[in-house]
């Protein structure tokens, strides 16, 4: 033993450090703390979790949280390494928990191990989203209509389906208030009672990509907030007269709308197959949709007639064949009804 050797100046022991040893060390510090209880807030309607003031969507279970939950509880010393905590967890009553944590690691190179008990606790609070809900809270309506007519239950289907999916994806991207509240079908289109005003921006946009139209706003306002002016805005959306598929008469011949642009309509003519735009003016009436369309079996077809059998009169019609019709005997067509006169769609 040298006299640069180095002494513990606690237990007299060599050591390598410019202190206590290593065991010095570990028993006089702290290493651990454990609370008595941890608590977690979920909205029992949504099963939101609430972490400190900011509601998270989740889909775990109590189960699943509970051993996290105990977890957090646990308060490590800076200097502890390789630390596992091994919990067990023993539900007693619907609102409370017991978690038994076993906790091992590292500290100054020595190995360190204890045990705690932490009471969990399940809260249950509603959810600034629900809240918002069951009080019928909105911040807009979304007014769905058409122009100079009334629209069909398939646009009005697709209109919903279009909304609820942008829910969905704002929902998921982490925008909890941005939410339908409810959709209303009426006798003059669809109204959607919306949650925030980004989502009524949002539902406009989309259906007019799908369906074409043009939407305008309405602010309105309600009252005021921390100094802040509340509005609430009707967001006045118009889709187009005609519709995609919309077999309409225009100069004498039949054709079917392809595309709604702002200032014409881009239409298939049923006479020759060819593509042409009209304008709005030029539409004497529409006929009907494509989709409403039934199917008539073709009965012969040579190179510049084609029959089919009426499906309401079992009797056979000749028609002039077009370029687009590719139809053999026992294929089936679909066709609209024109008064008496029968018009074979795509």
């Amino acid at each position: 033993m040298s006299i640069q050797d180095r002494f513990c100046p606690k237990c007299g022991k060599p050591t390598e450090n410019e202190g206590f040893c290593n065991e010095c060390q570990v028993s006089s510090t702290k290493w651990y703390s454990c609370d008595k209880r941890a608590m977690s807030t979920h909205c029992p309607s949504c099963d939101a979790i609430k972490i400190q003031s900011t509601w998270t969507d989740s889909t775990r279970e109590r189960a699943e949280i509970a051993p996290d939950l105990a977890r957090s509880a646990v308060h490590l010393h800076p200097d502890v390494k390789k630390a596992v905590i091994d919990v067990t967890v023993v539900d007693m009553t619907v609102n409370r928990s017991r978690a038994y944590l076993e906790i091992q690691g590292e500290l100054y190179d020595k190995p360190v191990h204890e045990k705690c008990t932490v009471e969990l606790v399940w809260h249950k609070e509603q959810c600034d989203r629900c809240n918002r809900i069951s009080g019928s809270y909105y911040e807009g309506v979304v007014q769905v209509r058409a122009e100079g007519r009334i629209p069909n239950k398939y646009e009005i289907m697709m209109a919903q389906t279009i909304a609820q999916q942008t829910e969905d994806n704002l929902q998921s991207g982490g925008e909890r208030l941005s939410f339908i509240n409810d959709m209303n079908e009426i006798r003059d289109g669809l109204d959607i009672i919306i949650g925030s005003q980004h989502i009524g921006t949002l539902i406009c946009k989309n259906i007019i990509a799908k369906m074409g139209g043009r939407y305008t706003t309405h602010p309105k306002l309600v009252g005021e907030k921390n100094g802040r002016q509340l509005f609430r805005i009707t967001y006045a959306l118009r889709i187009p007269r005609f519709q995609k598929q919309d077999i309409v008469l225009s100069r004498g011949r039949y054709a079917e709308v392809d595309r709604v642009e702002s200032n014409h309509i881009r239409v298939m003519d049923l006479s020759d197959g060819m593509f042409r735009a009209i304008k709005d003016d030029d539409v004497e009436r529409i006929v009907g949709n494509a989709r409403d369309s039934i199917e008539a079996q073709v009965v012969f077809s040579d190179k510049d007639i084609i029959g089919i059998l009426d499906p309401d009169t079992a009797r056979t019609i000749e028609f002039k064949k077009f370029a687009w019709m590719c139809a053999r005997p026992g294929d089936h067509l679909n066709i609209l009804r024109d008064g008496e006169q029968i018009i074979v769609v795509r």
